[in-house]
């Protein structure tokens, strides 16, 4: 109350609003007419950040990691991540919201930029080498308007503990990006702030539209309702909060759910059998074709394929399999779970995608680093197109046998997800393909012998096959699953 009639929350905010806005408008207007106190300052925190951590080279590698969580990969990947989840979810309006705010904010980045055009700075030692203009901070606009859309959207499906944690990460999270723009030498300190203020006021501007959006109809058609006749876009938390989302539609599962691993204590002595069943027969064979052939070195058609390959390369050839080697190593393998496991939960409703995963690839990595300290095959002397191998750890290829586990694990959880043949079919045949590829790239590459890569499958394949024995639903809990499945899902099922 004041002055005895209630402040609005409206009110509030564009209190809250005013000072964010009017704090960019000053700053853009003396970076734009080159005010020497600023620039002083901004040139002397450059200085003394910058000079604080050159010369460390692991404080420059933590801070070129968290700068990359507010680069353009790692914010298209959460925010697509996002939006598909809110479509599969039915949340139509509620994706806009996200694809407006972050496309806008990008655009807006590029205009301020060209309309201010001030050059980047100029410090002893440069830790990055980026193109463009200065101001504002694209890192810091950008990563302030993803991450807080996102969390604006998803607030819903968090009890008070839980949004205060992801809010002051959030927080956290957009400040340390921010931080690591001026100490690698790539923005000022006012255009780090300037990128925050407009980011702010550009996710109050696009949130204040959208909660107004008409909720009736959306793009001339009607928005679906739920079982109780209710928009399913309404909010159920306090109206405070300026979120878009139904929190029974964005719950990543239900309140009341089936257990993702329904017999844990038979699925683990399941998979300790299967553990060591997979080890000792893999030593077996390492230990065979390790001595098989003429001396101690490897039969005569596992060098001959290899040989044959590093004889046809190409530079087209060679940087096609750069790319494939990224995709079956730790950056494409982590970018496959990160794309996989969310997407799989939005459309299953239930935990078991992610228990599959988890247990298939960290039991597929723990078998690999016992075999290779086992067996310590040495690599194919052939000249070898990444010169940073490690010398002895030939057998098994962990790319392939990476790649299988996820490729087979997203196979089952479509297999799981839908009865639609084309789906089944597309999910199987990618698998194939995208494991053959890898293969191919590291015999072609000179990493491995043909043995390596069959030693992979056969650690994989089985092992994978076990993870998915042991995380079977029970009927009951597969009737149940089916009935909280996505209706997208449910639909596609029946064609």
């Amino acid at each position: 109350m004041l002055g005895g009639r209630t402040v609005t929350r409206p009110v509030v905010g564009a209190v809250l609003l005013l000072p964010a806005a009017t704090g960019f408008v000053l700053l853009l207007f003396l970076v734009r007419g080159e005010w020497r106190l600023l620039w002083r300052m901004d040139q002397a925190v450059a200085d003394v950040l910058n000079g604080a951590v050159a010369g460390h080279g692991v404080v420059v590698r933590a801070l070129r990691v968290v700068t990359d969580l507010g680069g353009s990969p790692a914010l298209a990947w959460v925010t697509s991540v996002g939006v598909v989840w809110l479509l599969l979810r039915r949340q139509v309006r509620a994706a806009l919201f996200v694809v407006v705010a972050t496309v806008g904010a990008w655009i807006l980045i590029s205009v301020v930029k060209a309309l201010v055009g001030r050059l980047r700075p100029v410090v002893d030692e440069p830790l990055e080498a980026p193109s463009g203009l200065s101001f504002p901070s694209g890192h810091a606009l950008s990563s302030l308007v993803s991450y807080g859309v996102l969390l604006l959207v998803f607030l819903p499906v968090m009890n008070r503990t839980v949004r205060r944690a992801a809010t002051a990460v959030a927080v956290v999270l957009v400040v340390l990006v921010g931080f690591t723009r001026i100490a690698l030498g790539v923005h000022y300190l006012s255009d780090v702030v300037a990128g925050w203020l407009l980011g702010a006021v550009w996710l109050a501007v696009t949130a204040v539209a959208f909660r107004h959006w008409p909720h009736e109809r959306l793009l001339g058609h009607p928005l679906p309702q739920t079982a109780e006749g209710g928009d399913v876009e309404r909010s159920r938390v306090p109206s405070g909060l300026p979120v878009l989302g139904s929190a029974r539609e964005l719950r990543p599962v239900p309140e009341r759910h089936a257990h993702a691993l329904p017999r844990p204590l038979v699925a683990g002595a399941e998979l300790a059998v299967a553990w060591l069943l997979i080890v000792g027969a893999l030593y077996g064979l390492g230990v065979l074709v390790k001595g098989a052939g003429p001396g101690s070195g490897p039969a005569g058609w596992d060098r001959a394929v290899v040989r044959d390959l590093a004889e046809v390369r190409t530079p087209w050839l060679n940087h096609v399999a750069e790319g494939l080697r990224i995709l079956g190593g730790s950056p494409g393998i982590i970018a496959g779970v990160a794309i996989v496991a969310p997407l799989a939960v939005a459309v299953t409703r239930s935990w078991r995608p992610l228990v599959l995963l988890a247990m298939a690839l960290v039991g597929q990595i723990t078998i690999f680093l016992v075999i290779v300290a086992l067996v310590a095959r040495a690599r194919p002397d052939v000249p070898h197109l990444a010169g940073d191998l490690p010398p002895t750890t030939s057998f098994p290829s962990g790319h392939v046998t990476a790649t299988l586990a996820l490729t087979t694990c997203t196979a089952i959880i479509v297999f799981r997800a839908t009865g639609n043949a084309w789906w089944r079919l597309i999910s199987v045949v990618l698998a194939v393909v995208i494991t053959a590829a890898v293969a191919l790239e590291r015999l072609y590459a000179g990493a491995h012998y043909p043995s390596d890569v069959l030693a992979a499958l056969l650690l994989a394949g089985p092992w994978t096959a076990a993870c998915w024995w042991a995380t079977r639903p029970a009927p009951e809990d597969r009737a149940r699953e089916q009935a909280t499945m996505n209706p997208m899902s449910d639909t596609s099922s029946h064609k």
